[in-house]
């Protein structure tokens, strides 16, 4: 058996309002609170992942402490009053309809996080593709630290162009027991679960083995690992569980942790070459900052005109939007020259930076005093594989897979106490 992804013991809710349990992943909407307090309307008092999450809108509320210790509190009692059925060494085939319409499938179970290594220049069979901020893990550990659950919004990427790993379950899943099906709050669109048979596993594993086994051939590449698995979304929240069970090892050197259920994270595969997803570029909006001065100091770091050149964005300001091109880039890709340049230039004069999905968005916060924004093109998802083999770790926030209301939504759950 394929040993990197595994099957996993399951939690999913039941006798629960479904579409008030389900909420969308806690790093989106991290501008617009107001998502967040709608959410909670939505939810009221019912049972609901809300209660299981952190949103990242709070993390640096005054009272972050007091919701963690929610989060630990109510996972306890969720655990004592039954509200989960467990699934013991399962799969799960997904369906989501999207906001678009269109259907995104997936397969949930468990990564090993030993062959994880989030840094850049990682040769592990899963790879973060964008640059890990480290400085982001330590308050999502604290919220893990302790918790008796996970609950993932994890998805990471498979680049099988012949869809052998994933879709061949969706033509037979009339067979498969269904677990779930319900509309998503906040135009999230649909989901449905479904438990894959045990019989079918042979298959799914066998199918990712052989994407290990055809790496050479596909990318022209002998001299280094396979990179089998590549993240998608939630690259610092499998950061999180990787440090957090590194941190356990660390405190506990004489036990063996091989079958501790904190060396594996629960996440969702996703085919790269599914026809549902499209990879959109996350764009920037800075804010608190001398706007006039910031941008004379980028004109003249990345000799920016109007003159055509191979990495273009547009700048957003007091209602105006333009489109400049850079002439001195510092890396291969237009995120990448720009988040540099914005990275030294808010440490030396201050500000914030948040990282924004979709152009509307960038456009209304951006008419902020002391504010700008930064929309940047897309990037084409056939360039992900290759460019992580062969560069490593993008610049971080370089892209995402479709809109906010796309995202994974909290559903199934897995004991890791």
């Amino acid at each position: 058996m394929e040993k990197t992804f595994l099957p996993a013991d399951i939690l999913i809710p039941t006798g629960v309002d479904m579409g008030k349990w389900a909420v969308v992943a806690c790093d989106q909407y991290t501008s617009e609170p107001e998502y967040w307090r709608e959410t909670e309307r939505i939810v009221g008092d019912a049972p609901s992942a809300l209660r299981l999450i952190l949103p990242e809108v709070y993390l640096d509320a005054e009272d972050v402490s007091e919701r963690i210790e929610g989060i630990h509190k109510a996972m306890d009692d969720y655990l004592s009053e039954g509200i989960f059925t467990e699934h013991k060494n399962s799969l799960i085939y997904i369906e989501r309809v999207q906001s678009d319409g269109r259907v995104r499938a997936g397969l949930i179970g468990k990564i090993d996080l030993e062959a994880y290594d989030f840094s850049k220049g990682s040769d592990s069979a899963v790879r973060a593709t964008e640059a890990t901020v480290v400085e982001r893990i330590p308050p999502r550990i604290r919220v893990r630290r302790g918790a008796a659950l996970e609950l993932p919004h994890i998805m990471i990427l498979i680049d099988d162009a012949e869809k052998t790993v994933i879709e061949p379950l969706g033509a037979k899943k009339s067979g498969f027991k269904p677990l779930y099906d319900c509309k998503l709050m906040q135009r999230g669109g649909e989901i449905r679960g479904y438990l894959v048979p045990e019989e079918e596993f042979g298959g799914v594993f066998s199918a990712l083995g052989a994407l290990g086994s055809d790496f050479s051939r596909k990318y022209g590449i002998s001299d280094c690992s396979p990179l089998v698995y590549a993240m998608g979304d939630g690259n610092h929240s499998l950061a999180t569980a990787k440090e957090y069970y590194e941190e356990l090892k660390r405190q506990n050197p004489d036990m063996d942790m091989s079958k501790h259920p904190a060396r594996y994270a629960l996440v969702e595969l996703v085919n790269l070459h599914s026809e549902a997803l499209r990879f959109e570029a996350i764009h920037r909006v800075v804010t608190g900052v001398d706007v006039e001065k910031l941008c004379r100091d980028m004109r003249e770091e990345l000799s920016l005109s109007y003159e055509p050149s191979e990495q273009s964005f547009e700048i957003v300001c007091g209602g105006e939007t333009e489109r400049v091109y850079i002439h001195a880039p510092t890396s291969q890709l237009t995120v990448g020259s720009l988040q540099g340049f914005l990275d030294k230039w808010l440490k030396e004069n201050g500000g914030k930076i948040d990282y924004i999905h979709g152009a509307e968005v960038v456009k209304s916060l951006s008419a902020a005093a002391n504010s700008v924004g930064f929309i940047l093109p897309d990037m084409g998802k056939e360039q992900l594989f290759p460019t992580v083999i062969r560069d490593g770790a993008l610049p971080r926030k370089t892209f995402s897979m479709g809109h906010a209301e796309d995202k994974r939504f909290y559903i199934e759950a897995r004991k890791i106490r």
